[in-house]
């Protein structure tokens, strides 16, 4: 059957304090498929098995979700971080590889790491200086990216152990995860309830969700922070990949990197990675074209946000990316109801990091690409054209990213 050889993973994250967006339906790679798959009721999928993934220091222990579908499809998930830890998916040649960086066991994720697999909060990317004010009051976070805050802090939620509960819904085998962050933590006012789920699908794609509720007002814009290499995890640099985003301009940012407030229009510019530019983007070339610093300070490569065209607040899922590996014939399309993504060439990998197998991360080695609102949102509050990152009480924040995969046949 079609659709036991191409088959997928969703990923959810709910937190509450946003306008609702309307659940979006699944996407499938082929009309066919898409009729089958409707047709399948949940109890076809197989229950996610669990296992033991290790202890953290305080004793508590992590847990090991597998997702799994027809056609050598399969997903990791850990409890702690809520931290996609590996996805396979076919190549042209049919064989599963994992595409995603990573580590073997629980005591990388629970070291300092580039975010591998993440999920970010309450707010991920940068806040300047690390301070904000909300209705008058001033809060101050920590400046875990001197001179800025950096993904929710020093204990952010990639940090945190999870409530998980494994299930089968009517799109493949999912898991729930659950946390409260406390009043206070790190630094942010109220109490946010915070949820994600991730679904494995036989239709080739990754959905990822994420909501949260709050009891005080509060600032929320999550993201999921997977480094992508579709070539497999050890296989070396992202330079061979081609990228497309559907974005006329990008936000420029200072020396710490942090948006200077101003849109900038990509045409014409190393930016340029929209679709229609012919030929594609190569990311190799886009990378040589922004070189690092003489000082150091900045390593090249894109670490920018990118300004989604034509996004509406509720405007349902559209495409913003594509990225491909023409080596193994395997691409990913993100679909979002989000305005920005931010576009991360691995530029800060340095090799330091050991990863599965040993592998030895070495610069731009993956790309990361996160949907969300747009960076230091909460210090251009009111301004046109800047999407709210506050959340109050009584609103759910919402948001939804899906990775479509393909693979040339």
């Amino acid at each position: 059957m079609a659709w036991v050889r191409l088959s997928a993973m969703v990923l959810i994250v709910v937190l509450p304090c946003a306008a609702a967006v309307a659940e979006p339906t699944a996407s499938s790679l082929s009309t066919s498929i898409q009729g089958v798959a409707a047709s399948m009721p949940a109890a076809v999928f197989r229950l996610p098995t669990v296992s033991p993934f290790g202890r953290l220091p305080d004793g508590r222990e992590a847990h090991l979700y597998t997702l799994e579908v027809p056609g050598g499809w399969k997903a990791t998930i850990t409890d702690f971080g809520a931290i996609l830890t590996s996805l396979h998916v076919p190549g042209k040649d049919g064989k599963p590889v994992d595409v995603v960086l990573g580590f073997d066991s629980l005591d990388g994720y629970a070291a300092k790491h580039p975010y591998f697999g993440a999920t970010c909060g309450r707010v991920a990317n940068r806040i300047a200086a690390g301070r904000f004010e909300l209705d008058g009051k001033a809060y101050t976070l920590a400046t875990n990216n001197e001179p800025n805050h950096l993904h929710g802090g020093l204990v952010g939620f990639d940090k945190k152990l999870w409530k998980a509960t494994p299930r089968t819904s009517d799109r493949g085998p999912a898991v729930d995860f659950e946390m409260v962050s406390p009043d206070g933590d790190e630094g942010y006012p109220g109490q946010l309830t915070a949820k994600a789920t991730y679904t494995l699908t036989p239709d080739g794609e990754l959905w990822v969700e994420m909501s949260a509720t709050c009891d005080a007002p509060t600032i929320v814009n999550m993201a999921h922070h997977s480094y992508w290499n579709l070539a497999g995890q050890a296989s070396g640099s992202i330079h061979g990949h081609t990228l497309s985003v559907t974005a006329d301009r990008y936000l420029p940012v200072d020396a710490g990197g942090i948006p200077t407030g101003e849109f900038a229009a990509v045409a014409g510019t190393p930016f340029d990675l929209r679709p229609e530019r012919q030929p594609v983007a190569v990311l190799g070339e886009a990378i040589k074209a922004l070189p690092a610093s003489a000082d150091g300070k900045n390593p090249g490569g894109i670490d920018h946000n990118y300004v989604v065209r034509d996004w509406k607040p509720d405007g349902g899922l559209r495409s913003v990316a594509l990225l491909r590996d023409p080596a193994s014939g395997r691409s990913m399309e993100i679909l979002t109801d989000q305005p920005g993504i931010q576009v991360y060439t691995g530029n800060y990998l340095d090799g330091s990091v050991s990863g599965k197998g040993g592998t030895a991360y070495a610069k731009q080695a993956a790309i990361c690409l996160e949907t969300q609102k747009y960076p230091d949102g909460i210090h251009h509050a009111g301004q046109a054209d800047w999407p709210a990152v506050r959340l109050d009480p009584g609103q759910t924040y919402r948001h939804t990213m899906v990775h479509r995969f393909k693979a040339d046949r």
